[in-house]
């Protein structure tokens, strides 16, 4: 009987009597009887048999984040216990230099030292083969392993250029890696000719005025965390400046040369005369028209103009 229960007379019998299944496996009370007694023995049975690899122990799929213990449990039955091994499978992006196959986990062997857990990277993305072996034979489970991890590589652009003209259009685009995809806001200058795209990864300006010069920031920012990035735009006024400084030059010139004009006509072209020269110096309708010399000497010729 089993477990002191169920007669199983035909297994008690002859070996290979029938297929031996896990559920045979257990304890076996042997009672042999005559008229003289009973003898009673206890036997336990085993049932051996090879590994297998089920979804509730090893999940296809596997979610993991950058900067945590890289962990590919998978668990396998079997008797005795398999070995489980997961390995890399190489692929198209990975570096030559690669170890193909390279071991990430080993479980399911006792004796085995532990070994230090490499944190997760992005580079250990990829398909995992995972392989539960004992004695009896193996089982293979192919598990698709994705890292997440936080924002990283914020880049800002300025096109076509970060010194922007006077009245000229330019866009700043933003751009981050993350998985998942990060989602963008600004911090930007005030000024009410900003247009933002509709993904919200760049901001056009037209007709850029003084409002529109400063610094623009772009944070990207998913599930696991967030990352910054600055960029400085100048608007340029250099031709504004010019315009005003030739204004100025040009009003300097000729406040000069009237300065200059009026110092001659008084120091030097009419200084000198008779009477009505001297007396018509300081008058405003007085004009200097010529100077010549003659025998009385140096004679200057004065003109007046009716008010």
């Amino acid at each position: 009987t089993r477990d002191g229960g169920t007669h199983h007379g035909g297994v008690a019998r002859g070996r290979g009597g029938r297929v031996v299944t896990r559920a045979d496996g257990g304890r076996y009370v042997c009672r042999a009887t005559n008229r003289h007694g009973v003898a009673v023995r206890s036997v336990v049975v085993t049932v051996e048999y090879q590994p297998s690899i089920g979804d509730r122990g090893c999940p296809e799929r596997r979610l993991w984040l950058e900067g945590t213990p890289a962990q590919l449990g998978c668990a396998a039955t079997g008797n005795p216990p398999p070995r489980v091994t997961c390995a890399k499978l190489r692929d198209s992006h990975d570096p030559p230099s690669a170890t193909p196959n390279a071991t990430l986990a080993e479980l399911g062997d006792s004796q085995d030292p532990p070994q230090a857990t490499p944190n997760v990277t992005r580079a250990h993305a990829g398909t995992y083969q995972c392989r539960a072996t004992n004695a009896h034979g193996s089982a293979v489970r192919n598990v698709t392993v994705a890292v997440e991890y936080g924002p990283a590589g914020v880049t800002l652009r300025v096109l076509p250029s970060a010194n922007v003209t006077r009245g000229g259009g330019f866009t700043v685009d933003c751009g981050a890696e993350g998985v998942p995809a990060p989602t963008f806001t600004w911090a930007l200058p005030p000024a009410p000719n900003l247009r933002l795209a509709a993904d919200n990864r760049s901001v056009t300006v037209t007709g850029a005025t003084t409002a529109n010069r400063g610094v623009y920031t772009c944070t990207a920012s998913n599930r696991h965390g967030r990352r910054a990035g600055s960029v400085v735009v100048r608007v340029d006024e250099s031709w504004l400046v010019a315009l005003v400084a030739l204004g100025a030059l040009g009003a300097v010139t000729a406040l000069g040369l009237a300065v200059a004009g009026g110092y001659y006509l008084k120091t030097t072209a009419c200084k000198k005369g008779e009477y009505n020269v001297r007396d018509a110096e300081g008058s405003s309708e007085a004009a200097c028209l010529h100077r010549h010399r003659d025998d009385r000497g140096e004679v200057f010729g004065i003109q007046l103009t009716q008010p």
